[in-house]
């Protein structure tokens, strides 16, 4: 996961550029398809750390000439985050104090302004060279286990009080008491004016906490608020969890341009047609609008999923789709974008194709997949 989420990394900075990274690490829709086509169990809570912790070792090695830097991580690596951004800022030049704060207050907003039931236990801050940041933390309800996943974004960010965040996924539950909502700033004004006079004031105030007037906000109330990503509670990837029509027109793709967009790399031993249809579903996480990842089960039929849904990785595929992958991004470095830009064509000839491509059933493919699983050294963990 840490090779192929370097390389990914690395085309996207090469064709888009260190801002987009950011952007596309703050998507929940482009998050979850990332870490599915990387192999990882493709709803889990733990798609957040994997991720993150996989980028922050792939990157490392290239991190001074990508410009990107990952700090953070799980648990008691969270806490390092402001630490590891003041080493950042000496090494670049940036501003790691103001980079540390930005890590705190984040952090703050999401564990004392916004009370919604989940902890927070994952805290990932992504800095780019220009000084520009995302962040990507989670929470964990302990009682109903389930995680919740919030998203920032530096740009276009106004103010940490102000509806902040690019995203808040997770299931509602209760009510939320959002004080970050750009809603809430007459709350906020009465909670420092009732500081300013003392605990007295306070006490008051709380006798009548059950006055009808008392409302709080709902987190998930607005309806202007992009669709959130619901992970089903199954584990087993299922076809309607898939749509069919996007992952036929992926196939075909594949089984179409194979044979003219690379010749060169269909000569090589071990790569073939199943090789090119991982690479089609790379080059849709490289390319893709951001409504092209509203169903990210679907990326989990490129190197299936660390618990064997929907199938085992097929390690032989996987090692081969990451050499391609890393080959093209090497060439281009050195003038040579032919592969890289076959990729782009492949993820284009997709979406013309699913207006019209036909298939076998989303459970002909995993069989087929299962059937072969051993002949690609499938495995699980």
């Amino acid at each position: 996961m840490a090779k192929l989420g370097r390389v990914i990394i690395e085309a996207l900075i090469y064709h888009y550029g260190r801002d987009e990274v950011l952007r596309r690490l703050s998507h929940p829709f482009w998050f979850q398809s990332f870490g599915a086509v990387m192999g990882m169990d493709w709803h889990s809570s733990g798609i957040t750390t994997s991720v993150l912790g996989a980028l922050k070792r792939g990157l490392a090695p290239i991190e001074h000439e990508l410009g990107l830097y990952v700090c953070g991580g799980r648990g008691r690596h969270s806490r390092q985050t402001p630490m590891e951004l003041a080493r950042v800022g000496e090494r670049t030049g940036l501003d790691g104090d103001a980079l540390a704060r930005s890590s705190r207050l984040v952090a703050k907003v999401d564990s004392a302004a916004i009370q919604d039931g989940y902890d927070l236990y994952l805290h990932g801050f992504v800095v780019s060279a220009e000084g520009r940041w995302c962040v990507v933390q989670q929470g964990m309800n302990e009682t109903r286990r389930e995680a919740r996943r919030y998203h920032w974004l530096s740009e276009n960010l106004t103010s940490f009080l102000d509806s902040p965040h690019s995203a808040i996924e997770g299931l509602p539950h209760g009510q939320v008491l959002n004080l970050a909502d750009a809603r809430a700033a007459s709350s906020r004004a009465a909670g420092i004016e009732l500081l300013a006079q003392g605990p007295d004031r306070v006490i008051n105030v709380l006798k009548r906490y059950r006055d009808p007037g008392n409302t709080t906000l709902d987190l998930f109330a607005d309806p202007a608020e992009p669709p959130h990503l619901h992970m089903p509670g199954h584990h087993d990837v299922r076809a309607t969890d898939v749509e069919l029509r996007r992952l036929h027109g992926t196939l075909a793709a594949a089984a179409e341009r194979a044979p003219t967009d690379f010749a060169d790399v269909l000569l090589t031993p071990g790569v073939g047609g199943r090789t090119v249809a991982s690479l089609a579903f790379v080059a849709e996480v490289i390319h893709g609008a951001p409504s092209r990842f509203s169903d990210p089960a679907r990326f989990s039929l490129a190197h299936g999923g660390k618990d064997g849904h929907p199938f085992p990785v097929p390690l032989k595929v996987y090692d081969e789709t990451l050499r391609v992958l890393k080959s093209a991004v090497s060439q281009a470095k050195l003038g040579n974008d032919e592969t890289l830009a076959a990729l782009r064509r492949l993820d284009g000839q997709a979406r013309v194709l699913e207006q019209s491509a036909s298939g076998p059933s989303f459970e002909q493919l995993v069989e087929l997949e299962r059937s072969r699983s051993a002949d690609w050294d499938g495995r699980t963990v």
